[in-house]
């Protein structure tokens, strides 16, 4: 059995990354948190979480114009991030995108393969129904069904949210660094 150095796997996903402007320019006490989960552990059924009737999941096609006017309603900075090729799956009441996600591709370190969501949001009037953590659940198994061993959620202010589905904190940070005692241990080792 071996245990998988989240710290390496952090610093080999995220170079330099303390040394960026807008991290180095973050308040002083925000701490944010990178999580993960083993996708062998991971079961849809595992947790229900019920929606209303009318939304639906899916990769947006052509969302376009229409995917970064609704991410935009949640965080103005984030459009930048939905490109047309992006791969982004949502959550859609009739026309309307609901809640959305980034579907990143990690790649490999240490011989698992790794994605995420990411840039998760609901729009406003959707929030509360249970949609973005749903948009998790479903995102968590696709990454599971396309041969991803580990899933990861970079940057995170929402742990306990993530932790509804299963993610653990595998590192805390703040715009200094990695916090002492923020690595956790806790998550399995892995077979090799």
């Amino acid at each position: 059995m071996k245990r998988l150095d989240y710290r390496a796997l952090f610093d080999h996903l995220h170079p330099g990354f303390f040394d960026r402007p807008f991290i180095r320019n973050l308040e002083a006490g925000q701490v944010f948190r990178e999580m993960a989960m083993l996708l062998a552990d991971f079961s849809l059924d595992a947790v229900s979480i019920p929606v209303p009737g009318h939304i639906t999941f899916d990769f947006c096609k052509g969302g376009g114009e229409a995917l970064r006017r609704a991410v935009a309603r949640v965080d103005a900075d984030w459009p930048r991030y939905f490109k047309d090729d992006t791969p982004t799956y949502c959550a859609v009441a009739g026309d309307q995108i609901a809640s959305f996600c980034i579907m990143t591709d990690w790649g490999v370190f240490d011989g698992l393969k790794i994605g995420g969501p990411g840039c998760v949001g609901t729009v406003p009037e959707f929030r509360r129904q249970g949609i973005g953590l749903r948009l998790v659940q479903q995102a968590t198994a696709l990454l599971k069904e396309q041969g991803y061993g580990l899933s990861w959620i970079h940057y995170t202010g929402v742990g306990s949210w993530y932790a509804k589905l299963g993610y653990q904190t595998v590192l805390r940070w703040d715009r200094e660094g990695i916090l002492p005692g923020g690595e956790n241990q806790q998550i399995r080792a892995l077979q090799k």
